[in-house]
């Protein structure tokens, strides 16, 4: 059994969930038409998928940057609700959500502490490919954590998803995301 099939069997629902997630990440990425442009920013979102509530040995709260629970408090509840709070939460928020694996998103936005190498063993051997920005160095070695059941980031810089499982990651560059079911431009 590998690692992704012991994490799913331990949460039956965590498939749904970072299908969810994804497909929310992958539709902002495409939904987004400046990518390139000069001065532009497009929408950045770092999520965290954990198995425990207790992060706080972690994390810290990020000032005033908070996911909107009141707008939609679990992720897999409606995925239009969660699009839609996600394309504003990437627009204007900034540190990592925190969503536990049953799908409860956690109000506050936090900072993940970078681990030191008596904290996770593992962590020195990683390698950070020359693209790779402080999230998605951050989101790599948050992934070699227990608790952490997966990670997904959103570059804000070129539109690249990448997710994120037990100190690996699989990268998909903006044109390369939806694979064969991706409409033609």
């Amino acid at each position: 059994m590998d690692a992704l099939d012991q994490v799913l069997d331990k949460y039956a629902t965590s498939q749904d969930l970072m299908d969810q997630i994804r497909y929310t990440v992958e539709s902002l990425s495409l939904g987004f038409d400046q990518w390139g442009k000069r001065h532009v920013s497009g929408p950045s979102l770092y999520f965290l998928i954990i198995a425990e509530v207790n992060f706080s040995e972690y994390t810290d709260p990020l000032g005033s940057n908070e996911w909107p629970v009141d707008r939609c408090r679990v992720a897999t509840e409606s995925p239009e609700a969660f699009t839609k709070v996600a394309r504003d939460v990437a627009f204007s928020r900034d540190g990592a959500v925190i969503i536990t694996g049953d799908g409860t998103i956690q109000e506050q936005m936090v900072r993940v502490r970078s681990p030191s190498r008596t904290d996770i063993p593992g962590v020195e051997e990683l390698n950070y490919p020359d693209w790779m920005g402080t999230k998605h160095m951050s989101a790599l070695e948050s992934s070699l954590r227990n608790d952490v059941l997966w990670g997904i980031t959103l570059s804000e810089e070129d539109g690249r998803v990448t997710t994120f499982l037990n100190g690996t990651y699989q990268d998909y560059p903006r044109e390369e995301i939806g694979g064969r079911w991706r409409p033609k431009s």
